[in-house]
């Protein structure tokens, strides 16, 4: 694994960045992995491996596994505590669940991880779609409208880092923009409001994005709705559920501030 963004310095951790690379190296291609496994994966040694592993095993994140170990779902904890830090689900599960019922489409909300999007919210119907969605996957930023979006949101001197960062998302996306054509993307972007994504990411999915704003009028995250290629038409993606979306998006954004405003008192 890569040390790409690694910490140096005294008061840095080094074991407890090595136990985050153990947590990282499982994916959804290969949920159970052996010890050599994990080690190849990690660049790490067998005996760091292995110590690493029994503390994740004796604090509950990893289960051995037959031969190998696999992630437990309390792993699910470190991911849902930023989530609930934020309010961001009990803000939004209303609007989005609304929005559901007005479209009979799934929605979902993402940030951005490096070049990633990463699920944050979800409220889904029972369709059948390339991609199997839930909280916390992610797909390569670029290739959806979550995260053309937030790519659109950044500074301009910030998105060539993000961009440089590799996908962790395991997924190849059918869209591979070169440079020029995703700055043109996202300053059509920037100038609409949304992000349209037509089977960019895989074959079958479209889906509309815009952002939802903080009190201070920034991007904080990105909602969407989702279709079916064969069953919906970017013409009634755009004139049916976009105008639902961008209310959703400012309903959302309207709560947050809201939220955000209340001063939080000492007990």
């Amino acid at each position: 694994m890569s040390d790409h963004g690694r910490g140096a310095g005294p008061d840095f951790i080094e074991a407890l960045a090595r136990g985050l690379d153990v947590l990282r190296s499982f994916r959804p291609a290969c949920p159970s992995m052996t010890l050599s496994e994990i080690a190849a994966c990690t660049g790490l040694a067998r005996p760091t491996v292995r110590r690493i592993l029994i503390t994740l095993e004796a604090l509950g994140y990893v289960r051995a596994a037959g031969r190998g170990y696999s992630l437990t779902p309390r792993v699910l904890e470190l991911g849902m505590t930023y989530v609930s830090a934020l309010n961001m689900w009990e803000v939004a599960r209303p609007h989005m669940e609304k929005l559901v019922a007005e479209t009979n489409e799934s929605t979902s909300m993402a940030q951005l991880d490096g070049s990633d999007v990463v699920y944050v919210a979800r409220v889904a119907v029972p369709k059948i779609v390339t991609l199997a969605v839930t909280i916390g996957t992610r797909f390569p930023a670029p290739a959806t409208s979550l995260g053309k979006v937030l790519l659109a949101a950044l500074p301009p001197t910030a998105l060539p880092d993000v961009l440089a960062e590799p996908s962790r998302s395991g997924i190849t996306a059918r869209w591979q923009p070169s440079p020029e054509e995703l700055d043109v993307a996202l300053r059509e972007v920037r100038a609409k409001g949304w992000a349209l994504a037509d089977q960019d990411l895989a074959p079958g999915i479209r889906s509309i994005a815009t952002g939802v704003r903080d009190g201070d009028g920034r991007v904080v995250a990105a909602i969407n709705v989702t279709v079916h290629a064969a069953e919906t038409s970017v013409e009634t993606l755009l004139d049916a559920h976009l105008p639902k979306l961008l209310r959703t998006a400012a309903d959302i954004g309207h709560d947050w501030a809201l939220t955000a405003s209340v001063p939080v008192l000492n007990t």
